[in-house]
């Protein structure tokens, strides 16, 4: 069969995708581009979001278009929050929940340069925003011992050259949690597996996020000087309304232990906007805590009402249209902070992994331009030009001409204002 696949949300959505494209590309089916005709599409779903919600039914409607005839697989997290709904849908031809979902395949999944690969599932935290624990239920892991071996599983599969994993779990952090093990012993087992080059965090609470693991990381051999770091709202009152289990001046103590330990790093934070209780005044201090911070760039997030929250039952609601104002302020926040960010690693040189993909110079360009600015001029060769991209060690997106030698290859490379691409 010819299968096409489709991921929204999360990294662990991403991980959880190439988990099963692996396998059914292992049973003998060819795995082809989501914009192709397919007889099988599958899509990996969202629920964080209104926004998440509707990209998902319309790329639902977009593969029933595509091929009217096609198995239509809808798994995830709105498969498991909202299945009527979903199987309401024209052409869905079945729907599958987060642990269902591995009846259609299960491996460790594996591609050219990167892999993500997913510790830990679940939650048990219960954020009166979030219906994440809803629809993954509690926190788990398998054991320390198993998923080492996982991790070893993947390196001596991997034969594309230098190999990047990212680790990836709704919360990260409980690693090991029930046992007399923790994540801090699972980035040491894992530091010291041959044939993974470098690690990265996908993200790990504040509060879980300990001294100890950043001065291991600090002076590890492949645990990368890259953090990201929930933060959700830069204000103690509202962070108190979502239950969130640290307050702004922990927050800051732990960024700021990170640079004095990696002045490199590169920090990165989800933060939500309008949020209940967030009006001007509040919104205001999260502005100017968050300018205060050393931080690298934003993921932001606008709030939405999410079915079983305790946030639905609370009052000061926002605005929809002040929610989207301070969306779109935070957001110029975070090219602010982006570009001082990268001004800062301007003539430094840095490990960077290239990737196999060939990107033209009219791309490139495209992308930069969303962010022009004196800084970012760019001075390609022709365009006839085909180029490559990497990833520093400190996540920031290089490229050069392109060089198939050099795929998966790690190369020190000198950051200039012409090799940089600004997406993150």
């Amino acid at each position: 069969m010819k299968i096409a696949a489709h991921t929204l949300g999360c990294k662990l959505n991403f991980a959880e995708t190439s988990d099963l494209l692996r396998r059914l590309a292992a049973e003998g089916n060819e795995i082809v581009s989501f914009g192709e005709v397919a007889d099988m599409y599958v899509i990996n779903t969202c629920t964080v979001t209104a926004v998440a919600e509707k990209k998902c039914r319309n790329a639902i409607r977009q593969a029933v278009a595509q091929n009217p005839s096609a198995e239509v697989i809808v798994i995830g997290c709105m498969a498991e929050t909202s299945r009527d709904e979903i199987a309401a849908i024209p052409g869905v031809t079945a729907v599958y929940g987060n642990e269902k979902k591995r009846m259609l395949a299960y491996s460790w999944g594996e591609e050219r340069t990167r892999v993500f690969f997913k510790i830990q599932d679940g939650c048990d935290y219960f954020c009166t925003y979030c219906a994440i624990p809803l629809a993954r239920g509690r926190s788990r892991s398998a054991s320390l011992e198993e998923t080492l071996c996982a991790a070893r599983r993947i390196a001596a599969e991997h034969t594309g050259g230098a190999l990047e994993v990212v680790l990836t779990g709704v919360n990260t952090g409980t690693f090991g949690q029930g046992r007399d093990e923790s994540l801090l012993d699972l980035l040491r087992g894992l530091d010291a597996i041959e044939g993974v080059s470098r690690y990265r965090i996908s993200s790990i609470e504040p509060n879980l996020l300990t001294d100890e693991m950043v001065d291991f990381i600090a002076t590890s051999r492949a645990f990368l000087p890259h953090f990201h770091i929930p933060l959700q709202a830069g204000s103690d009152h509202v962070l108190q309304l979502m239950h969130r289990r640290y307050d702004t001046a922990i927050y800051r103590q732990k960024l700021e232990y990170i640079k004095s330990r990696m002045p490199d790093a590169c920090l990165a934070a989800d933060v939500m906007a309008g949020f209940n209780g967030e009006n001007e005044e509040e919104f205001v201090k999260v502005l100017q805590y968050i300018e205060s911070l050393p931080i690298s760039y934003l993921h932001v997030f606008t709030y939405s009402d999410r079915p079983g929250t305790a946030a639905l039952r609370m009052g000061e609601k926002i605005p929809v249209h002040i929610r989207r104002e301070h969306t779109a302020r935070l957001l110029e926040l975070s090219d602010k902070k982006h570009k001082a960010f990268i001004a800062s690693q301007l003539g430094m040189t840095r490990p960077v992994l290239w990737e196999s993909t060939q990107v033209s110079k009219s791309t490139i360009q495209q992308v930069n331009e969303l962010a022009a600015n004196d800084l970012l001029t760019r001075r390609l060769a022709d365009s006839s030009t085909l180029y490559m991209q990497g990833w520093t060690d400190n996540y920031i997106r290089l490229c050069r001409p392109y060089d198939a030698s050099l795929a998966g290859t790690i190369e020190q490379v000198e950051i200039t204002e012409q090799n940089i691409v600004y997406e993150r």
